[in-house]
């Protein structure tokens, strides 16, 4: 007995050394994983309205927001695509390599029975665009030629466990369902839901979507544009006539006078009093009035926050075609191809790799180099004529097939 409980106190000893059972030196980290979760944050007491999944969304249905998030995100989703096996591996060292590429393609073309790929994407890029909080769950099929099938997942509701053991088969996510009882949640391994978190940091788990940042300025261009529509729209008039020393008698003739004869009918009125009348002005009436300067400060903002130029949100001023041709292609390298590899690459390392085991092939967008075609033809012509590439290279490139060798 005495010798059990000796082997029991040396095996937790050798576990918090971090020495498994079986010898095996396991690696341990020293630092703490998000310590800041466990500091009390505190939100002004003037920030309001908070932005939570709710306001988030509801922000993101109006027309200057949705502009920016459309951009990005039909933009990415309408690109063209491939699988192809990744450098460094060769498609002839790759048993059955044309087989398992057709059923990656087949699996992203058809990812569930009422989803495409465009639609699939559309949803996951919305939800991180709008919180960061990109999700999508993998689950094996057993079928060979559709290996796994996939389904967005409302990233709002998954929570992350910051302990995470760092395996595949760990659980490492769960997701709050709202039913009652044991169904209240829903945990989910590493090697089941892709979580793309977009501006990942390390004091926290959750990642920082482009609209989390702008949702102040949108909200104080709302409050501006609802001013400035009830200003506009205001059908009172912005000035009176003061008539002095008149009676209640007088008065109340003249306004008869002016409502029946005068208001509406374009005729000159004609006033005789004692006294010239005076006009009292009460607003300008002017742009200034609406606040116009600050909106289009506000957009800017906005579009700074999608790492957009203010031309793509509508705002033209003194822009040429030589500045909107640069200012084009400045938002596709700083706002679409980074979006588009981020999801590319969660596609190869979780779906590719983690779930499926084929860590040999890779997804990749086919655009991202030159979003000009024009550009991008010239320069494979350019190569292909120089010797630096094959036309099969080229095809590759181009997500074409291979040509078939001539005997």
């Amino acid at each position: 007995m005495v010798t059990v409980k000796n082997s029991v106190q040396k095996l937790w000893r050798r576990k918090e050394a971090g020495i498994e059972a079986t010898g095996e030196q396991a690696v341990k980290r020293k630092t703490l994983a998000l310590p800041s979760i466990l500091t009390p944050y505190r939100t002004p007491a003037n920030a309001l309205p908070k932005p939570t999944p709710v306001n988030l969304r509801r922000f993101a249905e109006t027309p200057l927001v949705r502009r920016a998030i459309n951009i990005l995100k039909d933009r990415i989703a309408s690109m063209d695509w491939q699988v192809r096996v990744k450098r460094g591996f060769s498609v002839s060292d790759i048993a059955d390599a044309p087989v398992r590429l057709l059923a990656l393609r087949r699996a992203l073309e058809e990812p569930n029975a009422g989803d495409s790929f465009r639609t699939l994407m559309e949803q996951v890029l919305e939800d991180a665009l709008v919180g960061g909080f990109g999700a999508m769950e993998m689950e094996l099929t057993g079928d060979a030629m559709k290996p796994v099938d996939l389904w967005a997942v409302d990233g709002a509701t998954v929570e992350i466990d910051p302990k995470w053991d760092g395996k595949p088969e760990s659980t490492r996510y769960a997701q709050t369902t709202g039913l009652p009882g044991t169904n209240a949640q829903v945990f989910l391994r590493d090697d089941q839901l892709i979580y793309i978190r977009m501006n990942p940091r390390s004091h926290t788990p959750f990642g920082l979507g482009s609209l989390e940042v702008a949702f102040e300025t949108v909200n104080s261009f709302l409050a501006a544009h609802r001013f400035a529509g009830n200003l506009a729209s205001n059908s009172v008039a912005q000035y009176a006539l003061w008539l002095n020393e008149t009676t209640p008698i007088e008065h109340e003739r003249l306004i008869r006078w002016w409502q029946d004869e005068i208001e509406g009918t374009g005729r000159v009125p004609l006033l005789s009093t004692e006294q010239k009348p005076e006009v009292l002005r009460f607003a300008s009436g002017t742009d200034a009035d609406l606040r116009l300067n600050w909106q289009e400060f506000l957009i800017r903002m906005v579009a700074n926050a999608f790492s957009l130029p203010p031309m793509m949100l509508g705002l033209e001023r003194e822009v040429n075609r030589t500045t909107a041709a640069e200012q084009a292609d400045e938002a596709f390298r700083s706002a679409v191809v980074p979006l588009a590899k981020l999801l590319a690459e969660h596609l190869t390392r979780d779906l590719f790799a983690k779930k499926l085991g084929w860590r040999e092939f890779e997804f990749v967008f086919n655009e991202l180099d030159a979003p000009d075609e024009l550009t991008e033809l010239q320069v494979q012509t350019q190569l292909l004529a120089a010797g630096v590439l094959t036309v099969n290279e080229v095809r590759s490139m181009r997500g074409l097939a291979p040509l078939a060798e001539r005997g």
